[in-house]
């Protein structure tokens, strides 16, 4: 017998299960996963979301803070072209577009 086994005979008491042991630990991954991985997977799937229904003329603001009003959108090549001044046009991956502000 294990000290801790002799312990739980003399107080008259069963030694625990193992499954008991491991239902906190399941509980802390349920948590875990409810708190923080499904919200930021929702986030993520809203943001994709929205960066396909972007269409010309849309204010967008790109993950560098840069603002701008989307001109073309090559789906084919996975580019966005933004103006984000009189004159300067810049191209932008789709991923780097964080946020709709129009």
């Amino acid at each position: 017998m294990f000290p801790f086994e002799i312990a739980y005979a003399a107080n008259g008491q069963q030694a625990s299960s193992p499954w008991v042991s491991i239902i906190p630990l399941i509980l802390m991954i349920l948590i875990f996963y409810l708190l923080l991985i499904r919200p930021t997977q929702k986030k993520e799937k809203d943001r994709m979301k929205m960066i396909e229904q972007l269409k010309k003329g849309d204010k967008v603001l790109t993950a560098s803070g840069m603002i701008g009003v989307v001109v073309n959108i090559k789906p084919e090549e996975n580019i966005i072209t933004l103006k984000l001044a009189e004159g300067v046009k810049v191209d932008f991956v789709k991923s780097a577009i964080q946020q709709k502000l129009s």
